[in-house]
């Protein structure tokens, strides 16, 4: 298929055509200019080696200052820095498709380190050299660890200018409407990953509108992006055959781009996944269900972790319930039924923050929900009282959840519990949630809790059970936080 003029006279519309579509998330922002990254791609390198080479010296000179000569401290400090930028960079930590996208920038910045320090100790050994002990014990942890830090402050700027459209990598997709739409749907959720999708070359023709200008086929592959200036193309894997996408690779030889291949997975986080070259094939294995150990693990720490909690809490939790309680007739404490792992019910604490007639004056509300179908919400329901809704915004009235931690029938992350009610109208996909413990939050309280749709609350959690681990449990307890002071979809 050629590409016509009026296609190419869309070319420089794309991403404003695209981001306009009904299909879009809800809530996306407009992006701003495309292919900036690759203008600033340079910078962020330049800034992460300046980083490194001060952080490294820094953290060399303030262990090592009071045991060497000055001399000593400036030269060792010098050898450590370009020996360790050098290991870094061998291990593509300044890589700028990588850069500020996914682990791959620590994961260099500690295997650089930790061959430096077996570096350092076999040149002792070989030299009979003693190594001064700060050295290995303080200075080099020191500075991996500020590199680290230093690193995720840079990621964290460049990942919230991507939210806002703007850094982004323009980028070709191919494949068929059926695997194409899911793809650009995932890159729209996710901008802060810099992917900017402008065109597609399509593998299936058809008259049906698209959500961005097709290009063409896969034949014109090449001419596309002369045409369109993109820097990646992203190939959905299920609308090619091995041989066309070997091919396809053939084709973009030499041509500056990023070849990347979206494998037909959905919702799987990396840690579940391993490559295995097997008789000339790359074989994606997929770790399913969670082992003992990590279930044990997690246990031990929701309950010991929800105990400290729990106490720090406290001086929260008592001035709540007693303002509940002298602002409103009533118990300060609510009890509501709940069902938890594996479809069993519990009782789950709440504070109280509605009027004690809530639960009889439900049904006169409910043709005006706010919610998304299946969770009742009302932005302004008239049952919660001037305290109650303080204590809302701020999520205070969910503190005493942590007593259902303790006593191990909800975990500190997780999807949320649902009422009997709502449990009895989940199908097959919905009723997965109940494969973990409910949580205090989770990944539908970080991303925007009542202003979800029920189809996005699903997902999210569906994508919890699937994919958790400790880490990512942190990481959701640490975007908690933003989540409660920012009170977004908190009503």
């Amino acid at each position: 298929m050629a590409v016509t003029v009026e296609q190419r006279e869309l070319l420089p519309l794309s991403h404003r055509a695209w981001r306009s579509r009904a299909w879009r998330v809800p809530g996306h922002r407009t992006a701003g200019a495309v292919g900036v990254w690759r203008t600033w791609a340079p910078v962020y390198r330049l800034l992460a080696v300046a980083q490194d080479v001060l952080l490294t010296a820094a953290g060399v000179a303030v262990v090592c200052g009071p045991t060497l000569p000055a001399a000593a401290v400036v030269a060792v400090a010098a050898a450590t820095a370009a020996l360790l930028v050098g290991l870094i960079a061998l291990h593509h930590g300044y890589a700028a498709e990588t850069a500020a996208n996914g682990p791959r920038e620590f994961a260099a910045i500690f295997r650089g380190g930790t061959i430096l320090a077996g570096l350092a100790l076999a040149a002792a050994y070989v030299a009979d050299v003693a190594l001064p002990r700060p050295l290995l014990l303080g200075a080099l942890p020191l500075t991996l660890a500020a590199i680290a830090a230093g690193r995720a402050a840079q990621r964290s700027v460049v990942r919230r200018r991507r939210r806002r459209g703007r850094l982004m990598r323009p980028a070709l997709v191919v494949g068929g409407r059926e695997h194409v739409e899911p793809l650009l749907q995932a890159l729209a959720e996710g901008t802060e990953y810099g992917l900017e999708p402008i065109g597609i070359c399509t593998t299936a023709a058809d008259d049906a509108p698209w959500p961005l200008p097709v290009l063409g086929d896969i034949a014109c592959l090449r001419h596309a992006l002369m045409e369109s200036r993109a820097e990646v193309v992203i190939v959905a894997s299920a609308s090619v055959s091995a041989a066309e996408l070997r091919e396809l690779s053939w084709l973009l030889e030499g041509a500056g781009v990023q070849f990347m291949v979206a494998p037909n997975l959905l919702e799987v986080g990396m840690p579940r996944i391993s490559m295995q070259p097997t008789a000339g094939m790359a074989l994606l294995s997929v770790t399913i269900g969670a082992s003992r150990r990590r279930l044990a693990t997690k246990a031990v720490l929701d309950r010991v972790a929800g105990a400290l909690l729990l106490l720090a809490a406290a001086a929260v939790l008592v001035p709540a319930a007693l303002a509940v309680k002298i602002t409103s007739p009533g118990p300060a404490f609510y009890r509501q039924t709940r069902i938890g792992s594996d479809g069993k019910p519990f009782t789950m604490f709440k504070l109280r923050s509605m009027t004690t007639d809530a639960d009889t004056r439900l049904a006169d509300l409910v043709e005006h929900s706010d919610g998304n179908g299946t969770l009742f919400k009302m932005r302004q329901d008239p049952r919660v009282t001037p305290v109650g809704k303080f204590l809302r915004r701020y999520s205070v009235d969910e503190l005493p959840q942590l007593i259902n931690v303790v006593r191990g029938e909800m975990s500190l992350v997780g999807p949320r519990p649902p009422l009997p009610r709502e449990a009895e109208t989940y199908d097959a996909a919905a009723a997965r949630r109940l494969r973990v413990k409910p949580g205090l939050t989770g990944l539908w309280q970080v991303s925007g809790r009542s202003d979800l749709s029920w189809e996005q609350s699903v997902r999210l959690d569906l994508r919890y059970v699937d994919n958790w681990s400790v880490p990512m449990d942190l990481a959701i307890l640490g975007r908690t936080v933003g989540a409660v002071f920012g009170g977004k979809g908190a009503y």
